[in-house]
């Protein structure tokens, strides 16, 4: 009898060290999923960050490489400027990309580099303790804001699609998520595109992920789901945000 749905060969055979209801594994799998359907596996390099995601290395079986807090984008731009025939990826969480990292991402956005971005946004710092994140919701507790984040004094939320797609050259900024199955499809596709985007060499791209982490909003996993679908997704709407086949003004990305 055939399968008709089974592990992805880019996908390593693996017991995961995520916690229960984080949806890193999820993401994982549609990364795998559109390696294998690209069939670009042996030329694929993957940019680790710091954060609960160190470790993807253990799972996506491509290249990788390890950056340092935030610089992911950094050695995405010297890998891809050396070697333009990988396909280059950044994977990312909201403290890597949003905070320390976050002149990183702008500028290499700016610049049009041609490698894509999987940023995954679940309003808080993961592996390092659960402290508020530049996309931490207002009133909502972390370990660094006990009586709920204060906008007077830390300010509203980093939109971060909406930020990049300010600039002009990035050409291809969605945000998905994948905290239920009727929204995964969406998300998969959406990764797709992106990869098939730098194949062509278009442009610079990045897909931010909706996700939750249960342990570090003090929730069960299915509390966090629907605390990810009440409060996160009307700040953080869901959709593309800029396509690179919009009417642009200025130069586009494209390469001749």
């Amino acid at each position: 009898m055939a399968k008709t749905f089974q592990r992805p060969q880019a996908l390593f055979d693996q017991p995961t060290h995520y916690c229960p209801g984080c949806t890193h594994g999820v993401i994982h799998r549609l990364v795998a999923e559109t390696i294998d359907e690209l069939g670009i596996r042996g030329r694929t390099v993957g940019i680790a960050p710091v954060g609960c995601a160190v470790l993807a290395y253990n799972y996506i079986d491509c290249d990788f490489q390890e950056a340092a807090h935030g610089r992911a984008p950094a050695m995405a731009t010297g890998i891809k400027r050396v070697r333009p025939d990988l396909m280059v990826f950044t994977y990312q969480g909201d403290g890597d990309l949003a905070s320390i990292g976050m002149g990183e991402i702008i500028h290499a956005a700016n610049r049009g580099e041609k490698f894509t971005t999987i940023f995954v946004n679940n309003a808080i710092y993961g592996m390092t303790g659960g402290q508020m994140a530049p996309t931490t919701m207002p009133n909502q507790r972390t370990s660094t804001s006990p009586f709920g984040r204060k906008t007077e004094e830390a300010g509203m939320p980093i939109r971060v699609a909406e930020l990049l797609s300010a600039l002009v050259t990035p050409a291809y900024v969605t945000r998905q998520t994948v905290i239920r199955p009727k929204y995964i499809q969406k998300a998969k596709k959406a990764i797709l595109k992106a990869f098939t985007y730098q194949m062509e060499k278009r442009c610079f791209s990045l897909v931010e992920l909706v996700s939750t982490c249960p342990t570090n909003w003090g929730m069960t996993p299915p509390e966090a789901i629907q605390w990810a679908e009440d409060v996160l997704l009307p700040y953080y709407p869901l959709g593309d945000v800029k396509t690179p086949d919009a009417d642009v003004k200025e130069a586009p990305c494209k390469t001749k």
